[in-house]
């Protein structure tokens, strides 16, 4: 039986054709030339055209090898030996990994459960944010794994509050729920601390080719001059993100399937017994399940080839993150779900 992978929140339906012809029609100049686009007057065709779309100068608009790679070079540019960041308690494990490496401290802010969502309580955040002082703050929206997105207002709020620290706003799911930029050009103009991280490698399907852009706020010139690369960008997979923002129809296709799928995954996850689904704003939904019966439940998955992410974060041990799939795909998740819920053990007691 063939596996599904559904445990890295990786795109399955691949990206636009568009991309693939970049591909068939590489050339010498592409692979052999360094980048001639400082003769232009900018950095990159890619950097110029997201600054355009945005409405800030290129040079505030960095390229990077996937949004991970901007992040890192954030936290050593601006977070040293004893100082905190404060970040989200459910989220990715790397933020913290990326904190010691450079010997700061970490805060943690929870998310809360309320109802079908984990969201955020920024009046929570900004008293942590009193007490500990951090140098440095990420709020990651859509978060890893929850799947919340701060709500605009309270965004908004947060970041006027703690002007005097750098802000990191990681949306590397940026697109799957909204894919406007009104507020974006608002922030970056009127909060000089602020960084932006966003990448390729979700909404548009490249994880493969680990290409990602940051928009930064105008008293981050240390950053931009550290990240920046005196020999040009990567010409091809410039030229396929390229072709992957031309196909804004194909993207809205995919995305509006995966939602038609989340709503069907909510409907089925919470008539199983002991399973509960949580709404989300990204690409992959947090479901939890019966834990006392965890190994039952990865074995079954494992045998008829369905691979989830179990979480094992502070406040979601009790969950799994599933990586929405194609349409065939998610069919085959759901049944067999239903199959291993079947013919697990009496449940003790019920977690919805």
């Amino acid at each position: 039986m063939d596996q599904i992978v559904l445990d890295r929140n990786e795109n399955q339906y691949g990206p636009a054709q568009a991309c693939y012809e970049v591909l068939r029609n590489a050339n010498l100049e592409q692979l052999s030339l360094y980048s001639r686009d400082f003769a232009k007057g900018r950095k990159s065709e890619l950097s110029e055209k997201i600054a355009g779309e945005i409405g800030i100068p290129e040079e505030r608009v960095l390229l990077s090898y996937g949004s991970e790679d901007m992040l890192k070079q954030v936290v050593h540019c601006y977070l040293h030996e004893g100082e905190r960041l404060l970040l989200p308690q459910q989220s990715w494990w790397y933020y913290k990994k990326i904190a010691k490496e450079v010997h700061g401290a970490h805060v943690e802010y929870p998310l809360y459960e309320r109802g079908s969502r984990f969201e955020f309580d920024v009046d929570e955040i900004i008293r942590l944010y009193h007490i500990h002082k951090p140098h440095l703050i990420l709020i990651a929206s859509p978060n890893n794994p929850t799947g919340s997105t701060m709500r605009r207002d309270d965004l908004a709020r947060l970041i006027d509050y703690c002007a005097n620290s750098f802000i990191v706003l990681d949306q590397a799911y940026f697109g799957f729920e909204d894919s406007t930029n009104d507020q974006l050009k608002n922030l970056l103009d009127t909060h000089s601390r602020l960084v932006v991280l966003r990448t390729f490698s979700k909404y548009y399907a490249l994880a493969g080719l680990r290409i990602g852009y940051t928009c930064v706020g105008t008293e981050l010139t240390h950053l931009i001059e550290f990240s920046a690369r005196y020999l040009g960008y990567n010409q091809l997979t410039e030229k396929i993100a390229l072709a992957a923002l031309s196909d804004k129809a194909y993207y809205e296709r995919i995305t509006g399937y995966m939602r038609d799928d989340k709503a069907m995954f909510m409907r089925e996850f919470n008539q199983l017994e002991g399973f509960k689904a949580f709404e989300s704003d990204a690409n992959f939904m947090l479901v939890r399940f019966p834990v006392d019966h965890k190994k039952h439940l990865q074995d079954g998955l494992r045998e008829r080839g369905v691979i989830v992410k179990f979480l094992d974060d502070p406040g979601v041990t009790d969950c799994i993150r599933i990586t929405i799939g194609t349409r065939e795909q998610n069919a085959r998740v759901v049944e067999a779900f239903k199959d291993v819920a079947s013919r697990l053990p009496a449940l003790i007691e019920v977690v919805r």
